[in-house]
């Protein structure tokens, strides 16, 4: 019964995404990388929503609130926060610019040299790190909700994984490189619905196990019994101490969510400004109401089964195993895949489209650079990128913590990019060659910093190193504006509209916007206490 109502639902979502796109265009880059920018605020706020959500989301998440608590909202709640930024400053600007890409931004304020530069390390960084980190522990999580093991008959755990990897990128390179941008975020969304109705579900079915039949007895008894888990500002030695969440935590929230190519690309393929705020906007809601699936069913976990769980990421499949029904637990596996499925075919796909656009297109003669010769590099580079990640995945096997180890290499590239872009918008005096000297210093700082001893010892403290991230940034900052005060900067920057989109507004986006910040402000104030 597992099986097949696993394979059901995946077959479903597949030909749902079929019929849904099967009239698309995709022979035009516009049509293959932008949707043909036909994205509404629906499909853009269920596909940024899955492309985030998977199970380094899931597992490490509720491992990290089974150890820490509620603090670690500051990744759900404070993302809610970002997003507003996101659907207020940088989406109209953004649009104005008529841009597939990131760096496509960087060469309209800057210079190619930038494109390049952001081009290289955002490919390099999905490539070598994200994919195969998708892959990794989208294999570890179906290993186990599934019971793999049983099902297919492969004892060995080396031989499952790579069979396992080897599946999922296979599959999701199919919707990324034969579907383009619209099948991607067709799928999300689909998939997107099961995943809150399922995450939803698990947490009632917990609560409901924890108060003998009565969720909301279930949650007061739990809050009774572990008072220390439900505060939301942390000490020293949690995973987020509380005054990271002004330096380091703030910093990696934003670049996520106004910045980052694998999850605006999606925002840039609206319809028009409004259908992107309102995108935006949404996903940005169900953001603040994340913890219920990500963060509160690992506190159960520790409620229930505390002595079952050897480690904290393994809290979260110990309470499915306990509480689902066997014969929902098919349909739940279907639901994750996708969410795994979801995050890797849009990184595939945003790193298809950075090379297409930012790089191949600008080393083509002007004759050769035409749609069908993109897309085909787009493709071509996009598969070769796929195995790439696939052979690379299961070698992550031996790291002592998956999510720990993700948190510290985005760090390498958040930064120096988040800064450059920044600066672009702010000092109207920004000059291509101190934008371009932070990119690449601010990486190598990074990288020695995070990696070469002495300064990785003091670096390996949690909160220092968020504290290393805030200080690289402002120091990237002051350089950027301290040379636009040079005699170098002779001009100011004045953004053109493209009118590629309509930029009205939606109404409702400055409302809805202070609504969700005082949200998020009222929900560290709830859960306000002495910190740990």
């Amino acid at each position: 019964m597992t099986i097949l109502t696993f394979l059901f639902f995946t077959l479903l979502v597949g030909v749902l995404t079929w019929w849904l796109t099967r009239k698309d265009d995709d022979a035009t880059s516009t049509g293959y990388f932008l949707a043909g920018r036909s994205l509404t605020g629906g499909y853009i706020a269920g596909s940024l929503l899955l492309t985030n959500l998977s199970t380094e989301q899931l597992v490490g998440l509720n491992g990290a609130a089974f150890q820490d608590g509620i603090l670690v909202m500051a990744w759900e709640v404070l993302a809610a926060a970002s997003l507003v930024v996101m659907a207020v400053f940088f989406l109209p600007k953004y649009l104005r610019s008529g841009i597939a890409t990131i760096p496509q931004f960087l060469e309209e304020r800057f210079n190619g040299t930038t494109r390049a530069l952001t081009s290289f390390i955002f490919i390099v960084a999905y490539a070598a790190i994200l994919l195969p980190m998708i892959l990794y522990t989208g294999a570890t999580g179906m290993r186990d909700i599934l019971d793999l093991k049983a099902i297919t008959g492969i004892q060995d755990d080396t031989a499952l994984l790579w069979t396992t990897v080897w599946f999922i990128g296979i599959v999701g390179s199919i919707y990324a490189i034969f579907g383009g941008l619209r099948a991607v975020a067709v799928s999300d969304t689909l998939n997107g619905f099961g995943l809150l109705v399922g995450g939803i579900l698990i947490t009632v079915l917990a609560l409901n196990a924890a108060g003998d039949g009565n969720p909301l007895a279930g949650l007061a008894e739990v809050r009774a019994a572990h008072p220390e888990k439900f505060v939301s500002l942390g000490g020293n030695k949690s995973s987020v101490p509380w005054h990271t969440l002004f330096s380091g935590v703030v910093l990696l929230n934003l670049f996520y969510w106004t910045t980052n190519q694998q999850i605006i690309q999606r925002a840039f393929a609206a319809r028009n400004l409004a259908e992107g705020q309102r995108g935006v906007l949404i996903a940005a809601f169900f953001k603040v109401l994340t913890p219920l699936i990500l963060i509160l069913p690992g506190i159960v976990a520790l409620h229930l089964y505390a002595d079952e769980v050897s480690h904290p990421d393994h809290a979260y499949g110990i309470l499915v195993g306990h509480v689902l029904p066997d014969w929902l637990t098919g349909f739940f596996a279907a639901v994750v895949a996708g969410a795994i499925l979801s995050s890797f075919n849009s990184v595939l796909n945003s790193t298809a489209t950075l090379f297409s656009l930012g790089v191949a297109k600008h080393w083509m003669k002007h004759n050769q650079a035409d749609d069908q010769r993109i897309i085909a590099n787009g493709k071509l580079v996009g598969t070769v990128i796929a195995i790439f990640s696939m052979a690379a995945a299961p070698f992550l096997a031996g790291q002592s913590s998956i999510f720990g180890y993700l948190q510290k290499m985005n760090g390498l590239y958040f930064i120096p990019i988040f800064s450059v872009v920044l600066a672009g918008l702010l000092i109207k005096r920004a000059t291509a060659a101190a934008a371009n000297q932070a990119l690449v210093a601010g990486c190598v700082i990074l990288l020695v910093g995070s990696f070469v001893p002495p300064f990785s010892l003091w670096t390996a403290s949690t909160a220092v190193n968020f504290h290393f991230l805030g200080g690289v940034f402002v120091l990237l900052m002051l350089y950027q504006y301290l040379m636009s005060r040079s005699a170098t900067a002779t001009r100011e920057w004045v953004q053109q509209d493209s009118r590629e989109v309509e930029l009205t507004p939606w109404r409702w986006t400055k409302p809805v916007s202070v609504g969700l910040l005082v949200f998020v402000a009222m929900l560290y104030l709830v859960f306000a206490g002495a910190p740990r």
